[in-house]
This record gives structure tokens, sequence and C-alpha cells, in this order.
């Protein structure tokens, strides 16, 4: 299969990363020779320097042969001219990002259809919804549905009160779990275990398990952990983020959205109906806790400024708000929400870069999740008269803990497997895999 990716910015390098690893051939597009000699040193692709839009490099770039041509430029110009052209060109399938979450309205949809854009793209909505996402489950890292929401993956962060610290999974989850949801994975730092279950568990590890959506209370309780109600949130940041956010939010919760700009205040205030718009530099300390900062039950962070969004989240966190979230623009600092204490740092572009991963592998599943801040997916196939594993034991499958089965459906039937268990016709089979282990894993189901 090949790919071509039209700019080499951290979108384009960590969605290059993510598909280096299915062994395809991928062809990057810049005309910064210092992202691609980034980008080559560090991955195993082809690049080319040029201008993506300029057909003459389209052409170099064979795009005729191209199976799937995905424009994720910062410019949202650029990248509409490169689909429209590289689908004229003879790409198969074109992915565009756009930023701005308005021209991903339903009415539009039709018109970029006409012109050549297969699937778009909007990092601006998508952070928005995933903010929406952790507010409306702040107990919880992560609450995956799948089979219309009767099975849930959910990830549960082990906090310095938790009865499980300094014992194992095995010795104390697995027997509470009964037939209701199971543990099938644990991460630490920026490491996820698929079987290592005999470790003492710490603080701030963060214990993945699946089952029926009703047992998530269950679960919670193995684990020590209360129950969080979200009344009033804080949103730091008038950026695109924090007013799309605000826009998700105000009608559910009682939301202050802070703005340091006078005028950019002034008409946020003119717009918003159910949310109140604050003038504050939110580095100023006094002045939020004036406003309220202790009462608040979540903090979200999304101005443009890493450093800022941090500060201010740790800031909220001594003040014992419950659930805090905070925006960064370098996609190294993920892995650290567990180290300092933030419940979640978000990336617009490592979400964006996901976001079309799962476009490029849709057809070969049937449904896939990704796991936040996690080196890992949720993948689900049907085992079909043809599938590789048909009839196999799943202890007999060599997926190196790379992946694993964590769950089957048969007809009506929930089943959370054990090695003897055989996978039959018409099984929907749950498997979570490592990043580096999804190639190999797609190969067993195909």
């Amino acid at each position: 299969m090949k790919i071509i990716i039209a700019g080499a910015g951290e979108v384009g390098y960590h969605l290059a990363r993510l598909l280096a690893n299915e062994s395809k051939d991928i062809y990057v597009i810049d005309n910064n020779p210092e992202r691609l000699n980034y980008i080559q040193s560090h991955i195993d692709v082809f690049t080319i320097e040029g201008d993506a839009k300029s057909i003459k490099v389209l052409q170099d770039a064979q795009v005729s042969d191209c199976d799937l041509l995905i424009a994720a430029t910062s410019s949202e110009e650029v990248n509409f001219l490169v689909s429209v052209l590289g689908k004229k060109l003879g790409a198969k399938k074109t992915i565009t990002r756009f930023n701005e979450a308005e021209l991903t309205k339903k009415e539009y949809l039709n018109l970029f259809y006409g012109l050549g854009i297969d699937t778009i793209i909007s990092p601006l909505d998508q952070v928005a919804n995933e903010i929406v996402r952790l507010v409306e489950k702040p107990s919880l890292t992560d609450d995956v549905e799948f089979e219309n929401g009767k099975l849930s993956v959910f990830g549960v962060q082990i906090e310095d009160d938790s009865p499980l610290i300094g014992r194992t999974i095995e010795n104390s989850i697995l027997g509470e779990c009964g037939e209701d949801f199971r543990p099938i994975a644990i991460h630490r730092r920026n490491k996820t275990s698929l079987s290592n279950f005999e470790v003492p568990i710490k603080t701030r590890d963060i214990i993945y398990f699946i089952g029926l959506t009703e047992s998530i209370a269950k679960a919670m309780q193995v684990c020590g952990k209360k129950e969080k109600t979200i009344k009033r949130i804080m949103i730091l940041g008038g950026s695109r983020i924090g007013i799309q956010t605000a826009k998700k939010l105000q009608e559910n919760y009682k939301v202050i959205l802070v703005e340091k700009d006078p005028q950019k205040s002034f008409k946020l205030a003119e717009n918003f109906k159910g949310c109140l718009v604050l003038n504050i530099d939110g580095r100023d300390v006094v002045s939020l806790e004036e406003e309220g900062l202790a009462n608040m039950d979540a903090f979200i962070a999304v101005t443009g400024d890493s450093e800022t969004n941090i500060m201010t989240t740790l800031v909220a966190k001594s003040h014992d708000v419950q659930k805090t979230i905070a925006r960064v623009e370098n996609i190294d600092y993920i892995h650290l929400s567990q180290d300092i204490g933030i419940d979640t740092l978000i990336n617009k572009k490592m979400i964006a870069a996901s976001s079309i991963f799962k476009h490029v592998r849709k057809g070969k599943v049937d449904a896939i999740a990704h796991l936040h801040g996690v080196n890992a997916e949720i993948i689900e196939f049907e085992v079909h008269e043809h599938t590789k594993v048909l009839g196999k034991n799943i202890g007999k499958l060599k997926l190196n803990n790379l992946a694993k089965v964590i769950c089957i459906v048969r007809s009506d039937e929930v089943i959370f497997p054990c090695e003897n268990d055989e996978l039959k016709s018409g099984d929907k089979v749950f498997v979570m895999s490592l990043t580096e282990g999804i190639h190999k894993t797609e190969n067993y189901f195909s």
C-alpha cells in the first residue's frame, strides 16, 4: 500500500511513525529540509522536498499510483488544494485535515466530497469532543463503549488511599471480577503491559478493564476509587479549542471561560449566553482564586502556551479540583501526566494523527478505539470461515505479549476468554494491541 503524506510537521511525523509500524510504503512531502531530515533519521520512510500543492511535485511522487493521499499540513488552504489536485491526478483516496470545525458541518460535506475529498478530519472538534468525554466520566481515564453500549473498556487510576497498593492484579482483582469484568492491562508512566500482572501496584498506575457497562461501579469499588460529580467548570483560554469546548459544555454544566485579552473577552461575552466570560490573565493565581477556583469541579487549560496550561492546572490541582485537563503542544509531554499529578494532558496534533490512522485501517476491522495517552488500541474483528484463527485456541495464538484477546461476543453471550477457548465462525473478537503489534494482529485475523 502506497501512502503519501503532505506535511512533515508533528501531525505528519506522528502519523508516519504509526504507519511505518505497519510496513507500508510511506512518502512524506514538505518544503522544509530540516523536518524531512528529522523524519528520515527516525522513521523508515521516503521523503520528497518540495511544495505539496505543486502539480509537478505530486507527479514526481507518482500520486497516480497512490492508494491514499493525506493532506496534513497546518494550512487548510494547502490541504484543500493538495487533496483536490491529488484526486484529479489519480489518488484513490484522500484525507484532509481542516482545523476549523465549521468546515466539517454536514451541509458542507457533500460539497467537499464532490471536489474529491473523501474524508475530513478536524483536530479542533476532536479535541473538544475528547475533553467533553473526559468531563462526562471524571472518575475514569478512558471509557470506550462497544456493542451499542453493552461493553466498555475503561481505565482507573490508582490513588494514594487505594487498598490495592502493594498488592498485585493477580492476587487482588481477579478474585473480585466474577463474570462481569476483567483487568486487561496496567499502565505505569509511559509503558503499558498486557501480561505483567504479578508486579506490586503503585500509586498513579492505571489499570484497564473490559466489562459489562454496569460493572464499572464495581471495578471502581475494587480499586478504591470514589465516584466524582462535575457541575462547575473553569476553562482557561479563549482559543478556538476553548470556545468549541465551552459551546459543547455550557448546556449541561456551569461554565466559566477565562480569557486575558480584553477585546476578545468582550466579543466572547456577547456571543455566549450560557457561559460566564471573565477577562483575567490565567497566570494571576489570586484573581483565579477570587473567582472561585477552589469551588470548581473541573479545570481545563487550553491556551496556546503549554507552560501556562501545565502550571495553572497544577495550581487547580493544589486547590483540590477533581478533574484537571491541560493542552500541551509538545507530544513528548503527553506521558508526564501520571508523574506530575495532572489527570490528563492532551495534544491536538496527536489526536488528529490517531484519528487519521483509524481511517487508514478502517475496512480491515469492524471497530477500533484508541486509549488516551497509551500506545495501545482496542480492535474488534469478526471471525469468518477463511479467517486464519478459526478453530484455534486463544492460548495457541503467538501474539508475543504485543496483543491479547480480551473478549468474545458469541451471539448474545459475552465471554471473557481463557487460553482454552476456541474461536468460532461468527465470533466478534476484541483484541487489545500495542501499536507495534497491530500489523501482526491484523494478519492473524485476516
